[in-house]
């Protein structure tokens, strides 16, 4: 088996192009596939697009890379206009529903009800059953922490439990002794900087279900705004860009340039392969607030759409239902370090180390889980929203109205009205 390493190198570094998996045979039913490569998963799932295609001649599969702004914006428009993949990796679970094929007769409906119960409502979006995507990552949002930088500046790492106002001043005396250009960052996402807004009591939902923003996602909100007023979260990242685009702080980290950085369990791999020897790093538990430690869950999953062309529906949906079976599960969860999403293999636990990760991806993936465990009991309306149709209109109305009232273009209450009227008008 290849490790990650190995199987990163078969992909061109930063292409978007589409990469032709087989020449496919006579009559094959064709197939395209749309993956944001970000995180450098698309050697891996072409290696078992190709075995699979082994098995079954009469499929071929073309997979097209692409940034991950497209599978955001772009492919829900594509969907809509009838010219969308037949396949794809997709974040917007419950977004997207309408336009999923239903794997159940593709698959053992009964088995995927035990190992993914957990995870399948959130793809049905307040339907009634149905099994419609194999979650490729069960995802966790929480903080990467440079130790080589806390050593130089001679700074302590606050202790499990400590709050986001201990670790804010913890990485602003980092900052000050080690002249780095900022001390925290996070990444420019609504979904981010949920499961902190939980932890300062943000409810996310009324009494009927509908979303709304509250004093604890103001008193976050808050937060956020006095830390990149003074400089410790850095301009570049939430007040540089432009309505609902998502920006990650990776390259901050990598650079040693900040030492906190609020990103999630997916990036395990990319900091792993970027940072190298440059830098100790680990995982730390997420800070907390009066109401918990708030994260949130979440993750990709690959599904089948509809095409108007029962054959390819059929075909695509086969593929998914094969990605899902425990065999192949195991094998793309251990190879591209992500948190199970399968029960079964959730206690089981997984070999990381054994599939190429370092001792620092494998502890870090296991704080990831506790911090999950946490969450589920004290903020679980994180995972309410995760399963929320509505959810990206959430995140997408955070990061554009929060950005502005950082660029000084809206006060904070003004923000907060923005957000309400969008979801008054999107989310109902």
């Amino acid at each position: 088996m290849l490790t990650r390493r190995g199987a990163l190198r078969a992909v061109v570094a930063g292409s978007v192009s589409a990469l032709a998996l087989t020449a496919g045979a006579a009559q094959a039913v064709e197939l395209d596939l749309m993956i944001s490569d970000v995180d450098g998963k698309a050697a891996i799932i072409q290696e078992f697009a190709e075995r699979y295609q082994e098995q079954n001649p009469d499929v071929q599969i073309t997979l097209n890379a692409v940034g991950y702004n497209v599978i955001r914006e772009q492919l829900p428009i594509q969907l809509e206009a009838g010219t969308g993949p037949d396949l794809s990796f997709v974040t917007n679970l419950g977004g997207m529903h309408p336009y999923y094929v239903d794997l159940t007769p593709h698959v053992d409906a009964e088995a995927w009800e035990a190992a993914y119960g957990a995870v399948l409502p959130w793809y049905r979006a307040g339907t009634e059953g149905g099994i419609y995507g194999f979650h490729t990552e069960m995802t966790v949002t929480g903080p990467y922490v440079n130790l080589t930088m806390f050593e130089e500046a001679g700074v302590d790492l606050p202790e499990p439990g400590a709050t986001w106002e201990e670790w804010a001043e913890a990485t602003q005396a980092v900052m000050d002794e080690t002249g780095s250009y900022a001390g925290m960052v996070m990444d420019r996402s609504g979904h981010r900087s949920a499961g902190p807004a939980m932890s300062y009591g943000a409810k996310y939902f009324d009494g009927e279900g509908n979303l709304i923003v509250d004093e604890g996602f103001r008193t976050f909100a808050q937060m956020m705004l006095d830390w990149h007023e003074s400089g410790l979260m850095p301009a570049d990242i939430w007040p540089a860009a432009s309505g609902a685009k998502y920006t990650n702080g990776n390259e901050l980290f990598f650079n040693q340039e900040v030492p906190f950085y609020m990103s999630g369990s997916w990036n395990t791999s990319n900091v792993q392969d970027n940072v190298g020897d440059a830098f100790d790093w680990k995982v730390v538990p997420v800070p907390c607030g009066p109401e918990g430690c708030g994260v949130m869950p979440g993750g990709a999953g690959l599904v089948a759409f509809k095409s108007g062309d029962a054959e390819k529906e059929a075909a695509a949906a086969a593929f998914v239902g094969w990605m899902g079976e425990e065999e192949q599960a195991r094998e793309w969860y251990a190879r591209t370090f992500a948190i199970p999403a399968h029960a079964g293999l959730q206690k089981e636990g997984l070999d990381y180390e054994g599939a190429g990760a370092t001792e620092a991806v494998a502890e870090a993936l296991k704080t990831f889980t506790d911090m999950a465990a946490a969450a589920a009991e004290e903020t679980p309306q994180a995972y309410d929203l995760q399963g929320s149709q509505f959810g990206f209109v959430m995140y997408n109305a955070t990061v554009q109205y929060l950005s502005a009232a950082m660029n000084g273009e809206l006060t904070l209450d003004e923000a907060m009205e923005k957000i309400s009227e969008e979801l008054e008008t999107n989310a109902r």
